[in-house]
């Protein structure tokens, strides 16, 4: 059981990487400036926008599967 549930999470964290440049266009966000960085709550919504992204780009290729 252990080694099906580590190899299910290894197939998602490759799936991941492979969607992540679709999800990174999708999402649309802006590179932090040369010395600037965001602040925890800027890293939030970012983040929540990237899983919201992850789930459209996954659906984009889902649907082009078809």
């Amino acid at each position: 059981m252990s080694t099906d549930t580590s190899d299910r999470q290894q197939t998602k964290v490759r799936e991941f990487m492979q969607l992540l440049p679709l999800t990174l266009a999708v999402a649309g966000l802006p590179a932090a400036g040369e010395g600037k960085y965001f602040n925890e709550g800027q890293m939030e919504n970012r983040a929540a926008t990237l899983k919201l992204a992850y789930k459209v780009a996954r659906a984009i290729i889902l649907d082009i599967v078809k």
